[in-house]
């Protein structure tokens, strides 16, 4: 097996899985602009994989070279359909494999997937059994939180990182926080401790309210995990991941160019096989902090194609 993980700098910067937001275009933008070290897929359900829903779901495995190191999330409560799709990510041969067991979506929970699998120890180990049997060959990583309703970490962390894994990115908040509040990273910090005793191979990543490279390098001064993975901070500033990169000091032109860019490649890509509504979340990433920004914005999320979108643009930002 190549474990990448042992072989990336530090710290290292991972691009966080997010449902219909990493998907293969919005990683492949990003892997041009400024790539970060590893990038995640989006959140990759292992039963619809398996089901009548497979077409919904198998374009979340797509990827490209420049995208690797790449590792594939997957989620489920069904150990052998984890051990399927596990097979699966092996066969298409991506560089790692990730079980989600922090998504606090209620739906999720209420299956005892994602955060829903946070204190349940026995079904926790059968699906990593299952991954791992499945997916021999590829280094395993989970992606969790320090609790459910309450904070656990020293017995939660403490059994995943008994199960020998090769990486565990840990969020700071508990499940019934979901993204209010700030992240704990003294609590994340404190892992850091559990894994020196338990598992020092285990590489350890930090996540949650990352807005900046430069906030970024100072948590890994400050509280010595291996990496820093960065999620919703992205939407921020599209070139977070380039060091030293002062997102203020683009033009308005880069930004709508790059929102082009996206708009192009999300055509050539999916074409009426997404719907267009998914491209609107990215809008305020990339139409905010310019005079008029707003209510170029609004006239922008009226839009049901592309080419609305450009005639827009160009027709207000004088881009011709």
């Amino acid at each position: 097996m190549y474990n990448f993980w042992q072989n990336l700098p530090k710290p290292f910067f991972i691009l966080a899985p997010m449902e219909n937001v990493t998907d293969f275009v919005f990683r492949e933008i990003i892997a041009q602009e400024a790539k970060p070290d590893v990038i995640f897929t989006e959140f990759t359900s292992a039963d619809g994989l398996f089901s009548k829903g497979r077409n919904q779901t198998i374009h979340k495995l797509k990827y490209s070279p420049i995208q690797r190191p790449i590792v594939a999330q997957i989620w489920g409560n069904n150990p052998q359909k984890m051990y399927s799709a596990a097979k699966l990510v092996q066969d298409l041969k991506f560089d790692g494999i990730d079980i989600n067991m922090g998504c606090p979506d209620r739906g999720i929970i209420r299956k005892g997937a994602g955060a829903g699998l946070i204190g349940n120890y026995k079904l926790t180990k059968e699906i990593i059994e299952a991954v791992k049997k499945g997916a021999p060959n590829l280094p395993l990583s989970i992606k969790t939180r320090i609790g459910l309703d309450t904070v656990i970490t020293e017995e939660w962390i403490g059994y995943l990182l008994r199960q020998k894994i090769h990486a565990l990115t840990v969020h700071g908040r508990t499940a019934k926080q979901m993204s209010k509040g700030k992240a704990n990273w003294k609590e994340v910090h404190r892992t850091t401790w559990i894994k020196d005793k338990i598992s020092p191979n285990t590489v350890l990543i930090g996540n949650g309210d990352i807005t900046s490279y430069e906030q970024a390098t100072k948590i890994y001064d400050t509280y010595s995990v291996d990496g820093i993975m960065i999620g919703r901070g992205i939407f921020a500033n599209p070139w977070i991941f380039a060091p030293h990169d002062n997102s203020k000091a683009r033009s308005r032109q880069q930004y709508v160019e790059l929102l082009l860019r996206h708009l192009k490649l999300q055509e050539e890509t999916w074409g009426s096989t997404k719907h267009f509504d998914v491209m609107k979340k990215f809008f305020k990433m990339y139409i905010n902090n310019f005079k008029g920004a707003n209510l170029l914005r609004q006239k922008l999320m009226e839009t049901t194609n592309s080419t609305q979108v450009e005639k827009i643009l160009l027709t207000n930002l004088d881009l011709s």
